[in-house]
């Protein structure tokens, strides 16, 4: 199909690495760019993240352990997951919805479109990544998975089992020999281990600067502390212009790429987009004389770690608990605290970053990338839950595609905004 000759200039509410994207596959298209932001262009939750790019991923959140699992962790103070009770209607909407999803041919479903959609983003950060000469750490050196019991070994087996039979996304087994043989900064006697071979990673903030700095070369806008306050829109349901912080923002068209405010947004728009905050954390510090060479997640900590050129990043959690920006100094410790057991070295205890970042968390841990409900000319791309910074080439190409009015490269009907009114 043929370009929107109509649609000239765009303008992308939201400058995290979702927005970012948007920008850079609607700048292609010879369109007139400008991405605001409420804060800083590539910070919230796309800076300090763990930057795994994984394809083997594919199993949402809505497994029937989930519910269980909740339930668990209610319980225990220092839970990496964490429920806080508050009176909020849309919150608790959200978590009965979440509730009901949580059944194994839902989760499996679920699964196939999240398949999709992150093998086409790993195609498509290498051939970005190439192309534009973005040196952002890139390394396809896979993703770890470590066990300390065999019992959680036992499970993650299983489970590798069944996304290798669904999905065709399996593990290589490392015994815990073969463990420490493979990553000799792990200890010796650790059950085993899984290496999703096929997974990459990257520094997360070095992807945005990097990214940003191109495109204003290329002479896409970027405002930063310009917050939406309204929409308007004329009579026949186009978006008008936008009224922000910093006076009325006019474009033939709008993306909002606005993370974990995206309900916020959609309440004041008039449409129903059920993204909660799901907050996560993470310390950087200074990289070990002594350092793992690959990424790692310890999936009985639920905790993840990072390894960059001039730092070690351990990250993770997931607390439901609104807008709450503070950072307790015992979800830091207890990062540091979660991983000591399994590597043969001391931390460094000098810190470069402690971080905070609300994820954008639908309910069927699908994203919404489509036509905003009821506008002609507005788009949504948001809810990625914790795979923003693997999800994003993709998403911004499909947006792209779009507002274009081309047929989009990846079926974008399992994404449509459409699917939650």
């Amino acid at each position: 199909m043929d370009t929107n000759d109509s649609i000239r200039s765009v303008v992308v509410v939201g400058g995290g690495v979702i927005g970012i994207a948007c920008a850079h596959y609607l700048n292609k298209l010879g369109l007139d760019v400008r991405v605001v932001d409420r804060g800083k262009i590539g910070d919230a939750c796309s800076r300090a993240n763990c930057g795994y790019i994984c394809p083997s991923h594919v199993l949402p959140l809505t497994v029937p352990e989930a519910i269980p699992m909740a339930a668990r962790s209610m319980l225990k103070a220092r839970s990496p997951f964490k429920i806080k009770l508050r009176w909020d209607k849309s919150y608790w909407s959200w978590m009965v919805q979440f509730a009901r999803r949580c059944r194994k041919d839902v989760a499996l479903s679920a699964g196939q479109h999240l398949k999709s959609i992150l093998e086409a983003s790993i195609d498509e950060y290498r051939t970005l990544l190439a192309s534009e000469g973005i040196d952002c750490e890139w390394r396809e050196s896979g993703l770890l998975n470590v066990f300390e019991t065999k019992s959680a070994l036992d499970a993650g087996r299983r489970e590798n089992d069944m996304v290798l039979a669904e999905f065709g996304h399996g593990a290589k087994e490392l015994s815990g020999q073969q463990l420490v043989d493979f990553e000799p900064t792990l200890k010796a006697g650790l059950a085993g281990g899984l290496l999703h071979e096929n997974d990459a990673s990257l520094r997360p903030d070095l992807l945005n600067q990097q990214w940003r700095a191109i495109l204003q070369r290329r002479g896409v806008t970027f405002s930063e502390h310009c917050e939406l306050l309204q929409t308007v829109r004329s009579s026949d349901g186009q978006i008008d212009h936008l009224v922000t912080s910093s006076g009325q923002v006019r474009a033939d068209a709008f993306v909002f790429a606005m993370g974990a405010w995206s309900e916020k947004f959609a309440k004041m728009t008039g449409f129903k987009l059920p993204v909660q905050p799901g907050k996560g954390y993470s310390i950087t510090l200074q990289r070990p004389s002594e350092c793992p060479t690959v990424p790692m997640l310890f999936p009985e900590k639920k905790v993840g770690v990072s390894i960059f050129e001039g730092g070690f990043r351990i990250g993770s959690m997931m607390e439901f608990v609104g807008f709450d920006t503070s950072i307790p100094e015992y979800r830091i410790q207890q990062l540091k605290e979660s991983v000591e057991p399994f590597f043969n070295f001391q931390l460094n205890e000098s810190e470069q970053d402690r971080w905070y970042g609300f994820r954008p968390m639908t309910y069927d841990t699908l994203p919404a990338i489509g036509r905003m409900p009821k506008s002609k000319n507005g788009f949504v791309a948001t809810g990625h839950s914790m795979l923003g910074v693997s999800m994003a080439p993709t998403t911004g190409r499909m947006i792209a595609d779009l507002v274009g009015n081309r047929t989009p490269h990846l079926d974008p009907k399992p994404f449509d905004p459409s699917r939650f009114q």
